[in-house]
């Protein structure tokens, strides 16, 4: 079974042919933004952060290393669950972009989820 690239891309960024399948990793949908601007395949809310994760990180970068440990917790809790098995076994089929609405480009969601799926094999 091929690896394919997974990549990320911020919701409010114009879609590319380049893309590949995109996928929403965000529980809200995008602030502003179309269906059709956004031009998403599929949105699974399922591997988002619970509510009570997503609002103590607030996206505030001291609080990272944790978040990353509690996201990763969550999802290994089952949180996920068949949301994480459906995005492992597109990223084995398909270059997948990961699409999320967070300003911050480096402490999100859609990173720690790239990073699960880089390492899946």
């Amino acid at each position: 079974m091929s690896k394919h690239v997974v990549t990320i891309k911020r919701a409010y960024e114009e879609p590319s042919s380049h893309d590949g399948m995109r996928v929403l990793v965000d529980r809200l949908w995008p602030r502003g933004v179309s269906k059709d601007e956004a031009r998403i395949d599929l949105w699974l809310k399922d591997v988002s952060p619970s509510d009570d994760l997503r609002k103590w990180f607030g996206h505030d970068p001291v609080r990272w290393k944790d978040f990353q440990q509690r996201y990763k917790a969550e999802l290994s809790a089952g949180t996920g669950g068949a949301g994480m098995d459906e995005l492992r076994s597109l990223a084995d089929k398909h270059h997948l972009t990961l699409v999320y609405s967070a300003k911050d480009e480096e402490h999100n969601n859609a990173v720690v989820l790239k990073e699960i799926l880089d390492h899946r094999h």
